[in-house]
């Protein structure tokens, strides 16, 4: 024991920091260098943004690429798992109110109903059978959610898993055409660019540990999902697309004269800076190229390159900016909003669904660490802070 490295001291200044670059577990799935962004088992994520989407999740789950007969197979299994949705297993939300609540609410309402409905859902040692389950219903929930809360139930089509993931949701929420094609092609981009991004995130740092406390998949990814419903971490592309909404305008002389005024009224520039990052999210960059394919006429993404080009050098001048560069969130809404979903407040749903697979990858290989044994019941140590003493009269 005395001759293990040490990998972190713990000082005064960490306490009350949210955990904050204190190292508490190892992750295979992926990670995230300060300048090469993020990598999935190796991968630079840039490399795998035009695969299948199942193609991706099959390497988060089993730590390669698949061969053409693993990716049929793994296809199969998803279509076959798809097809067995328990009857009624969503049939709460229709009893949810048209409208109410955010759309992430439902999001974890959906998931929780999905695992009461899995009669083996709470039996030890289904948790890969659980997470695919989840994974294959997954669009079935997204499409219900987008017609039920939008007051729509009629307009759902009847599923046809066998399209793919993406392409069976576009299909239920009866697009088609080619402006099914076009949604589809900026859903898998999105989806495989927000699968996972290490294990310290709060959503997956939460799933994870309420499933260390042998919680079934659904209770803990319905955990992880309520995590990312706040502001400060999923619903960051839903308040980007809002501001450059309010911004109106790619002219770069408007644009720093409004995020000026909003710095001097020390409220948040939103697409900038990252917690690790120290240069341009790599995802922000392909997400811009394949803006400039598929809307690059669209005034929301003008304004979005225009940010691009306008807000570094003024965040530059402030010290305390350690990334003053754009980040995942800040084209990521202008383009799902170019492809038909004009609703920004159902954005963070897709950011949820995109990251299921990536929280359950490490749900897995955490119960599976240790020889086997699996990681133990998070918890961490809380110091007492001094108090006065006290007593009853």
């Amino acid at each position: 024991m005395g001759d293990e490295e040490t990998l972190y001291t713990i000082t005064e200044a960490d306490l009350d920091s949210g955990l904050r670059g204190v190292p508490v577990g190892t992750c295979r799935t992926s990670y995230v260098d300060p300048i090469e962004g993020v990598h999935y088992v190796g991968y630079p994520v840039g490399d795998l943004a035009n695969l299948e989407e199942e193609d991706v999740i099959y390497l988060l789950m089993h730590k390669h690429l698949p061969t053409p007969e693993e990716s049929k197979a793994f296809h199969a299994e998803l279509a076959q798992r798809a097809e067995g949705i328990p009857t009624g297993a969503l049939r709460v939300l229709e009893s949810l109110t048209p409208g109410s609540g955010h759309p992430m609410d439902w999001l974890a309402i959906g998931i929780m109903a999905l695992g009461a409905a899995d009669t083996h859902a709470r039996r030890p040692g289904n948790a890969r059978a659980d997470s695919m389950n989840l994974i294959s219903r997954m669009p079935e929930l997204m499409a219900r959610i987008f017609l039920l809360r939008g007051g729509r139930p009629g307009e759902l089509r009847p599923r046809k898993p066998e399209l793919g993931l993406v392409e069976n949701f576009v299909h239920m929420l009866g697009v088609e055409g080619a402006v099914a094609k076009r949604m589809e092609r900026m859903l898998r981009f999105f989806f495989i660019l927000h699968m996972d991004h290490g294990g310290g995130n709060l959503s997956t740092f939460s799933g994870k540990a309420v499933a260390s406390g042998r919680a079934s998949i659904y209770v803990s990814i319905a955990s992880a999902m309520n995590a990312l419903s706040g502001p400060l971490h999923g619903r960051a592309n839903q308040a980007c697309l809002e501001f450059v909404q309010r911004i109106g305008t790619s002219d770069p002389d408007e644009i720093e004269a409004f995020v000026r005024s909003e710095l001097a009224a020390r409220r948040p520039i939103y697409g900038f800076g990252h917690g690790v990052l120290r240069a341009e999210d790599p995802r922000a960059r392909l997400l811009i190229e394949l803006g400039e394919e598929i809307c690059p006429d669209d005034e929301n993404f003008r304004i979005v390159t225009a940010l691009r080009e306008v807000v570094p050098p003024i965040l530059k001048e402030i010290p305390k900016i350690s990334n003053p560069y754009p980040n995942v969130d800040l084209a990521s809404g202008s383009l799902l909003h170019s492809v038909g979903f004009h609703k920004p407040d159902y954005y963070t749903t897709f950011f949820g669904w995109a990251r299921v697979a990536g929280i359950c990858a490490q749900i897995l290989d955490e119960r599976s660490a240790r020889d086997g044994r699996g990681t133990p019941i998070y918890r961490p140590k809380y110091i007492p802070r001094e108090q006065p003493h006290r007593r009853l009269e």
